[in-house]
């Protein structure tokens, strides 16, 4: 029988640190991972988009779960990606992070195949009656070739086929929709993964936050989310201006490197400076930030007070 998941707050996507020769640091992982929990984070997701999963093998993937279990020692639900490019790769992805001890299961639409709605409410629905753990649907077509459709998610969610939805779609109408659509259900649960609009999402009734910008301040996304529990409306949208003003290290590099890589690579970057990883490398072909960049991600840390001048 499935266990329950009781998922709510912020759920940061965890960085996966590599050393220089491009292997996972484990290390630094636990780092980044205590930082995470003594921040005050509700949750953990490794292994999604922050965390470089795609380019992860098989054996990278158990090493960034086990450790996250490990660490996390049941005070917080372990969440884990395994998105692939087929279903049945999905599957076994599921039932080693099953194995190793994940709480719940995050997926995507399969990416390079190409689906269509139907098929992908029956991949959902395959990896869900193979793995018995909780499903949370992960909507991000610009990493995927499709996006989940408002009655993909109305299906599979009255299914009980997933129990939650990332939503990093970028349609805030959409999503607002789904609140709506899904207000009967108390048992699932809607995420935004916006680092920037979560002060809206929050108000329109939304359950927590998945923020790749929270590696570096979860203690930020934490105080925005119990404002906006209290009610604390204009304290939250406070904290909300503050944590995007922070956001504007993605946009450092911006110019010379991909969009993944200049924003996961800035939170990377922040990480090292913060003494939380001992390298901001990313997976190949995508290049660290630059020395002028990392200066830059230096001088806003300070401005922001999360590093010493």
């Amino acid at each position: 029988m499935t266990p329950p998941l009781h998922l709510h707050g912020i759920v940061p996507p965890v960085a996966t640190p590599y050393d220089p020769q491009g292997q996972i640091d484990p290390d630094s992982l636990r780092r980044v991972l205590r930082h995470l929990l003594d921040g005050g984070v509700h949750g953990l997701f490794v292994l999604g988009s922050t965390s470089e999963c795609v380019f992860l093998t098989a054996a990278q993937r158990a090493e960034v779960v086990r450790i996250a279990v490990e660490v996390a020692q049941g005070r917080v639900p372990v969440v884990a990606g395994v998105m692939d490019a087929t279903t049945d790769h999905c599957i076994a992805h599921g039932r080693q992070a099953r194995a190793l001890g994940a709480q719940a299961l995050v997926l995507t639409a399969p990416y390079y195949t190409r689906t269509n709605q139907a098929e992908t409410q029956d991949h959902f629905r395959y990896v869900r009656d193979a793995v018995d753990l909780p499903v949370i649907a992960y909507d991000i077509p610009v990493c995927v070739n499709i996006k989940l459709a408002r009655d993909t998610v109305n299906t599979l969610a009255r299914e009980n086929v997933v129990v939650a939805l990332k939503d990093s779609s970028g349609d805030e109408g959409n999503f607002r929709m789904l609140l709506r659509d899904l207000a009967d259900l108390p048992d699932f649960a809607l995420f935004t993964g916006s680092e920037i609009v979560c002060d809206a999402a929050l108000l329109g009734g939304a359950h927590g936050i998945v923020p790749g910008l929270a590696n570096v301040d979860p203690r930020g996304y934490v105080r925005l989310y119990d404002h906006a529990r209290a009610g604390r409306w204009s304290e939250a949208r406070a904290e909300q201006e503050r944590l995007i003003s922070l956001f504007q290290m993605v946009f450092f590099a911006a110019q010379d490197l991909s969009a993944g890589a200049s924003g996961v690579g800035s939170f990377k970057t922040a990480l090292k400076l913060m003494g939380l990883a001992r390298s901001h490398h990313m997976a190949r072909p995508n290049r660290p930030l630059p020395p002028a960049a990392v200066e830059r991600v230096r001088q806003h840390l300070v401005a922001h007070g999360l590093l010493a001048a």
